[in-house]
């Protein structure tokens, strides 16, 4: 499958999350998507990063922000359900707050 169309599948399922959290309460606005690769390697150098093979750079990631009545969160429990939900989309979504090695909650992607 070219890129191009995972891209595609990711944005339709990205749409799907932004409905689904609304639906259950949780505002989401963008924190960040695509990054370029002068970003990444200022990440992987400061630690926000661990590779210089994110999915943000292939736009399969998006980051949000979470809003419940009006206040921010990024609570792994609070935000589990979304989180599962969009793990349900497809087999290669995956939610960062289910990391085995760190927790990023607000990171959704798919796998290529």
């Amino acid at each position: 499958m070219k890129l191009s169309e995972k891209q595609i599948i990711f944005s339709l399922n990205i749409a799907d999350l932004i409905h689904f959290a609304n639906s259950v309460g949780v505002g989401l606005t963008f924190g960040e998507a695509h990054r370029t690769m002068y970003q990444q390697k200022q990440y992987l150098a400061t630690g926000r990063s661990k590779t210089l093979n994110s999915n943000h750079l292939k736009r399969l990631a998006v980051d949000f922000n979470f809003f419940i009545d009006g206040e921010l969160t990024y609570s792994k429990t609070t935000l589990q359900s979304i989180g599962d939900f969009w793990e349900s989309l497809h087999p290669n979504n995956r939610w960062g707050g289910n990391f085995k090695s760190f927790t990023d909650t607000p990171h959704f992607e798919m796998r290529e």
